[in-house]
């Protein structure tokens, strides 16, 4: 039986969560999209609930909390971008809401410092990830893998900060 569950979230369409059950790497959710009538694509709520349900089934009893990288609009994004990025977030935060799950919320500066990661490129958090969970290397292999890295570290950070006691 699992004692704590703590999911890692990044944001965003290509973001990712990341299960780490009592300090074990335990899979992964991408962010599940359907096409958006105006063309493009946005996350898909439905999918993304019935995902995270599925997960907290498989850990019934744990104590669970879920870590949100807290993040802002970017000038450079352009509104367009900002506006999905937004709604990606917000679907998070809801599905989180609706199952009840804790949720707390760390800036990227934050776990990136702790874990020092400050200053080096993208690829570094997938490199740390890979290097502290063996068993997740095989889903973390591609350079576009770095939402679900970033969601582990995010999950990592909240472990080692004992940020779950908070």
């Amino acid at each position: 039986m699992t004692l704590r569950l703590i999911i890692g979230c990044d944001p965003g369409q290509t973001g990712a969560l990341a299960l780490l059950a009592d300090g074990e790497s335990d899979g992964f959710i991408d962010m599940p999209t359907v096409a958006r009538r105006a063309g493009g694509q946005q996350v898909d709520g439905v999918t993304l609930a019935n995902q995270v349900r599925e997960a907290l089934a498989r850990h019934a009893g744990a104590d669970v909390l879920a870590v949100l990288e807290l993040v802002s609009a970017m000038p450079k994004q352009g509104s367009s971008s900002g506006f999905r990025f937004g709604q990606s977030d917000g679907v998070l935060r809801g599905v989180l809401g609706a199952l009840r799950v804790p949720l707390i919320e760390v800036p990227p500066q934050m776990w990136k410092r702790h874990l020092r990661l400050t200053g080096c490129d993208k690829d570094a958090a997938r490199t740390l990830a890979i290097q502290r969970f063996p068993n997740a290397a095989p889903r973390l292999a591609r350079k576009k893998d770095i939402g679900r890295a970033d969601a582990l570290c995010l999950a990592l950070w909240a472990t080692v900060t004992e940020a779950i006691a908070a």
